[in-house]
């Protein structure tokens, strides 16, 4: 596989416009989800779990309750990278579909 390049701030902002609620903090894109209860949320986890093994491409995140905070960078890369923003854009496809 060739090695992601590490995207420029001003192309960061350009993908983080395709995306909503998402947003570049600290080396990374991130954002939030709040479901009905942590059933919900446990849920969506698993397809997505699914889709980053599929991707090869692995998030921090973390759940409390009905909250998953999500958070995308491309550690080989040391930054942002395409894949990121190709994962970020199936998470949102999954939420989409499930509500």
């Amino acid at each position: 596989m060739k090695e992601m390049e590490k995207f420029t701030d001003e192309q960061i902002a350009d993908y983080l416009g395709q995306l909503d609620g998402w947003e570049f903090v600290d080396g990374a894109i991130e954002t939030t989800f709040e479901f009905k209860n942590f059933k919900e949320a446990f849920s969506v986890m698993t397809r997505i779990a699914f889709e980053c093994e599929a991707q090869g491409h692995h998030p921090d995140w973390s759940n409390v309750y009905n909250t998953l905070n999500i958070r995308l960078n491309t550690h080989d890369a040391n930054g942002v990278t395409e894949k990121d923003f190709v994962l970020a854009r199936t998470i949102e496809d999954i939420i989409e579909s499930e509500f």
